[in-house]
């Protein structure tokens, strides 16, 4: 059981250090003409935890020229990552108990 909890925060923390990156991605290419944001698709695994993926934007089809402005808004941007970062300090903390847990167990019963 404590595994799992460590398990799950750990998935947790790339969850969401993942998020970060692409969040930060968007934020560095804003004034890049013709910039489309990534997104992070973030998923439950079956035996618990979360997994993530990347989801790049759609191609353009070959006919349309590239639109001047970028598709990343900089508010949206800044309040993901506020809340990865705050998902990331959870997890951390979940890691944090169980392992103090895993300790109180090994301690008292050495």
């Amino acid at each position: 059981m404590i595994t799992n909890a460590l398990n799950n925060g750990l998935s947790g923390m790339r969850a969401a250090q993942s998020a970060l990156d692409v969040s930060s991605h968007n934020i560095a290419n804003m004034n890049t003409q013709g910039f489309k944001p990534q997104q992070i698709i973030q998923s439950e695994n079956s035996t618990g935890g979360v997994s993530t993926a990347v989801r790049a934007p759609a191609a353009e089809s070959a006919g349309k020229p590239e639109a001047a402005a970028s598709g990343t808004d900089a508010a949206t941007e800044m309040v993901n990552s506020l809340q990865f970062r705050a998902t990331f300090d959870l997890n951390a903390k979940m890691v944090k108990t169980a392992d103090e847990m895993l300790g109180t167990l090994v301690n008292t019963k050495a």
